[in-house]
């Protein structure tokens, strides 16, 4: 008997066939482990649509002097991206999507950087020309700044998520940024659970409250740099441009 017969024989006798199938058997299946998040079903774009909407009003309202230019210019630009993702893009994600992610983030990267641009405008304000403002004005400008930052960061999560809304609806997606306590205790819900927009937007909400995550675990450095700058952004909102109003108020 060769030596090269003798390895084989003993491999089977260490490892037969029933055990090998059973070992691969028991390789996770990432598509079916909810921690690794199930395939989602599809969801409509419209939650997020009107959630940008109310950030436009928002815009619209805020004093010039907090604004990038003419307090228009800012929510033309954004209504002109949000008409050309409705127009481009479905209202129904789901697999056979056109995934158009590129105009969503564009979108929302216009969002953020014009509420930095405006909770900027409002510490120099406060902190550095010492200029007495309108208190009922600032208190608005603030809540403003506060509400966009939550929309926007719900936005956010969820076009980052295991790669958006759409690839989320693929078996290949990618590895989940955010844990979600119905991922991690899958006998907690009647079936296969996904987030929705709605859930991203709850995590938003809790870590500006908060100032740290309350529902969902970020996994990811970026999800945990994301939720991290939205925490300071909230916490320099509240504690110093309402601290301020309510003084002016007093």
């Amino acid at each position: 008997m060769s030596d090269d017969q003798g390895d084989d024989q003993r491999r089977h006798a260490i490892d037969p066939p029933e055990a090998i199938d059973s070992q691969l058997a028991a390789v996770p299946d990432h598509n079916q482990d909810p921690e690794w998040g199930y395939v989602s079903p599809g969801e409509t774009r419209w939650p997020a649509a009107g959630s940008m909407m109310v950030i436009i009003l928002w815009r619209l309202l805020l004093p010039e002097r907090l604004t990038l230019g003419p307090t228009w210019l800012i929510p033309a630009i954004e209504s002109a991206i949000l008409v050309t993702l409705l127009i481009v893009g479905p209202s129904t994600l789901n697999a056979e999507a056109k995934d158009v992610r590129y105009i969503a983030l564009s979108l929302i990267a216009v969002l953020i950087a014009a509420n930095v641009v405006t909770l900027a405008s409002l510490l120099h304000t406060l902190l550095r020309t010492g200029q007495m403002v309108n208190g009922r004005a600032l208190i608005f400008s603030a809540v403003a700044v506060w509400s966009t930052g939550v929309i926007s960061s719900g936005l956010l999560y969820w076009e980052i998520d295991r790669g958006g809304p759409v690839a989320r609806c693929s078996p290949d997606h990618a590895a989940p940024d955010f844990l979600f306590p119905q991922m991690s205790s899958p006998g907690s819900t009647d079936g296969p659970w996904t987030p929705r927009y709605l859930d991203y937007l709850y995590i938003s909400l809790t870590n500006s409250i908060a100032f740290s995550p309350t529902d969902a675990l970020p996994l990811t450095h970026r999800a945990k740099l994301m939720m991290a700058l939205q925490s300071l952004a909230s916490l320099a909102t509240i504690v110093i441009v309402g601290a301020r109003a309510v003084n002016i108020l007093s």
